[in-house]
């Protein structure tokens, strides 16, 4: 295969999986908010397991959003999926993550006037807010330019 085949290929499968990953990162959050609540001294050793994996995923579905996810790539691979849209569509993407997680945390300080939420239980929901918008709407806008290109 040459390096625009691959480049094409995983570009395709970029723009299929960042709305699935977006739609199972805010499934798996049902999980966490129907659970028993953790309030502060009255966590298991299996609850810091919970959020450490929690935020590993966090942190590797927004590397992945922010750098294209092409690391493990040759260099021209990662040219060739990195270009003048892409970049463009991941700025974009990107700002709807804030303009996102801007409107969760009003919406959640208006909630806490009439609803105690810790702190982890805040940044938990602001945090998957912003990732799981800005993986959507990438995810839409690369799909939405490989059928028109």
């Amino acid at each position: 295969m040459t390096d625009n085949d691959t480049a094409d290929r995983l570009m395709d499968k970029r723009a299929r999986m960042m709305p699935a990953l977006a739609a199972m990162f805010v499934a798996q959050q049902a999980v966490y908010f129907t659970g028993p609540r953790l309030d502060e001294g009255k966590l298991r050793l299996v609850n810091y397991i919970s959020i450490g994996g929690w935020l590993a995923l966090s942190t590797v579905l927004l590397f992945g959003l922010v750098t294209g996810g092409t690391l493990f790539r040759s260099a021209s691979v990662r040219a060739l999926m990195n270009d003048e849209g892409t970049r463009a569509n991941r700025a974009d993407a990107l700002s709807w993550g804030f303009v996102a997680t801007m409107i969760g945390a009003i919406a959640l300080y208006v909630l806490s006037l009439f609803e105690r939420m810790t702190e982890r239980e805040t940044i938990h929901v602001v945090m998957t807010i912003g990732i799981a918008a800005a993986l959507l709407r990438f995810g839409i806008l690369e799909r939405r330019a490989l059928k028109n290109g």
